[in-house]
């Protein structure tokens, strides 16, 4: 088993923090300067109340008792006390400055944290092997780059960097506090202990039930984004009711959730509002008890309750940090498992060699991961250079497997045989090229919320115009093209939804056309087309791919039966292969989908000449 690329946590986000950590370095530093400048004020009000004003004296840091002597004394003071406004009001200023320093760079930070997150996230998924994008929801994909990205942004940037902040806030106000009264500190302090007892007893509450709510956020997502997708097929089928209905049990269940967590969230704000207003009052009530009695001056009181109410705040904060670090915690593992999960691994000297050669599967036994159930079995073709191979099947028959296992986006068992071509094995080619070199057509093929221009030429930046329309003749495509008011420029919609189905495939087609690739798979990539369109576009790729290795993959014998070489597969297994010709005579599985089949179209055709 492969180590973890990032076996903790914090190994992630010291990673993504790679690009922001001088804005979050200068945010802290400035944070502290704050607290610092915070805590000057009460000192120079409680200096003012006692001495200046009063007749108390009040201790004071030498360096500002030699402040005091070069601006002329207690005495000048006294009659100009605005010079102390000023003062609080230079102090204030430079806390301003201080805590808009703060702001920025905190900001700049979380920015850029996100968009490496989000960089990073969006590199690992497209570089992730295609069967585990077949075992992970897209809806969740998405709720974990988008949701958990802001989860662990909002810790990172409001609540962990404020806590050097807040930390430096309550060294110093104690440091402070003890110089005032040691009680009135003790009695504040008593406090700390409970605020944390009490946080951290919420933090593993709330951290469990925000998984919880986290999980079925993205299996809500996933529901929402399937059905936003297949809304034609929703529609088409009267599913309207199911689908609402399904969608609005999930949403209960994630409703219920979050009110759950937020019910221990309320609970953790009020313990606290409990605590830290009972602390206010107690220190209010016991320091009007020593200033009666002498202990502490009028403006020590003063400047005790300024510091006491500084920490109130502080000290609600770390509870808060205690609390929310659970939910950053599963944000950053659901992240962890996209970035731990392997990449496709690809071989040290690699080699791009011709693939306008011979393809060679030999002994081809596959299986999915987890399933004792074989999808291939010991199946060996032989497929010439240039030549055109047809693939006949049932659903599950592995003939798409196959193609998979040729292209690489499945990798083959151990002892699962060997694929090769011109005699070098797949595994030692390129992957990227061989995947450039293979062109593949899916039965549902996908296209982007494009225009059809955008989509035929995504496979090829540099093509020019002239390549795109050469590509929607040969597919077909050029006249349904040309009827479109926009043309070229006509938006497809997501996913290809203002198209035909039939439209929608032959662009597909014109897609791969394209690049003309050496190798090129119709994987059921002609079901959606009339048979006279089929066999135009059978026709065109016969007069223009005439040196690419062509394999087609359907269930119309029509399409297959002008193929050099069709093969006829059933449980993993190939069961007949031949010519049209030898097939029929073989008198096997070929002949009787071949006579159903033809005796269907005389059944439609008759059924038509009827109507007429």
């Amino acid at each position: 088993m492969k180590s973890e690329k990032f076996p903790t946590n914090t190994s992630l986000i010291i990673h993504f923090l790679r690009g922001s950590k001088r804005y979050f370095i200068l945010a802290i530093f400035f944070a502290m300067l704050v607290s610092l400048l915070d805590l000057i004020n009460p000192k120079i009000i409680g200096y003012t109340v006692d001495t200046i004003i009063g007749t108390d004296p009040s201790s004071m840091p030498n360096i500002f008792n030699n402040l005091v002597d070069k601006l002329g004394g207690i005495n000048y003071l006294k009659a100009n006390i605005w010079v102390l406004a000023i003062m609080i009001i230079i102090v204030a200023l430079f806390s301003a400055i201080a805590r808009f320093l703060f702001r920025l760079n905190n900001v700049k930070g979380a920015e850029t944290l996100v968009k490496t997150m989000r960089d990073e996230l969006f590199d690992q998924i497209l570089h992730l092997p295609f069967k585990w994008h077949g075992e992970n929801h897209t809806g969740d994909i998405i709720q974990r780059c988008t949701s958990d990205v802001d989860q662990i942004k909002m810790f990172l940037s409001e609540q962990l960097t404020s806590l050097f902040r807040v930390i430096v806030l309550i060294i110093l106000a104690i440091i402070f506090m003890l110089q005032i009264n040691v009680k009135l500190t003790i009695l504040s302090a008593l406090f700390f202990p409970i605020v944390i007892g009490y946080s951290y007893f919420f933090h593993e509450k709330i951290g469990s039930q925000f998984e919880k709510a986290d999980t079925q956020e993205g299996i809500l997502s996933s529901i929402a984004q399937e059905n936003l997708t297949g809304v034609r097929v929703v529609r088409a089928f009267g599913r309207e009711a199911y689908e609402r209905e399904r969608f609005e049990k999930q949403n209960r269940e994630y409703t219920n959730l979050w009110i759950k967590l937020m019910h221990y969230l309320s609970l953790f704000w009020s313990t606290g509002d409990i605590f830290s207003h009972g602390q206010i009052i107690a220190i209010m009530a016991y320091g009007v008890y020593l200033t009666v009695n002498g202990e502490i001056t009028t403006g020590n009181y003063i400047a005790f309750i300024y510091y006491n109410a500084m920490l109130t705040w502080p000290v609600r904060m770390l509870g808060r940090v205690i609390a929310n670090m659970s939910k950053a915690g599963i944000s950053i593992e659901r992240l962890r498992y996209i970035m731990n999960s392997q990449r496709e691994i690809e071989k040290e000297n690699t080699i791009k060699s011709d693939l306008r050669q011979d393809i060679s599967f030999k002994n081809i036994t596959y299986k999915y991961d987890n399933s004792t159930k074989k999808v291939l079995d010991n199946v060996s073709l032989e497929i010439k250079a240039g030549s055109t191979v047809g693939i006949l099947g049932s659903t599950g028959s592995g003939k798409s497997t196959l193609m998979y296992l040729l292209d690489r986006l499945y990798e083959l068992n151990e002892d699962g045989g060997s694929i090769t071509i011109g005699g070098v094995d797949i595994n030692d080619i390129d992957r990227a090229y061989l995947r450039e070199n293979i062109g593949m057509v899916l039965q549902e093929p996908y296209l982007f919320s494009r225009t059809l221009e955008e989509n035929i030429k995504i496979a090829k930046d540099e093509a020019t115009f002239n390549d795109i329309e050469e590509a929607a003749r040969i597919a077909c495509l050029n006249e349904t093209i040309n009827n479109f008011k926009q043309g070229y420029e006509t938006s497809v919609g997501e996913r290809g939804v203002t198209l035909s189905g039939g439209q929608k495939q032959r662009t597909a087609i014109a897609q791969m056309l394209i690049r003309k690739p050496p190798i090129m798979i119709f994987d059921d990539s002609l079901s959606a087309v009339d048979s006279e369109t089929d066999a135009k576009i059978r026709n065109a790729l016969k007069d223009n791919i005439a040196k690419s290795t062509v394999i087609i993959i359907a269930h119309r014998i029509t399409t297959l039966m002008h193929a050099d070489k069709i093969v006829v597969m059933d449980k993993g297994k190939i069961i007949e292969e031949g010519s049209h010709e030898e097939l029929i005579a073989l008198n096997g599985i070929y002949r009787k989908i071949h006579d159903l089949q033809l005796e269907q179209g005389k059944l439609i055709e008759e059924e038509e000449n009827g109507r007429e």
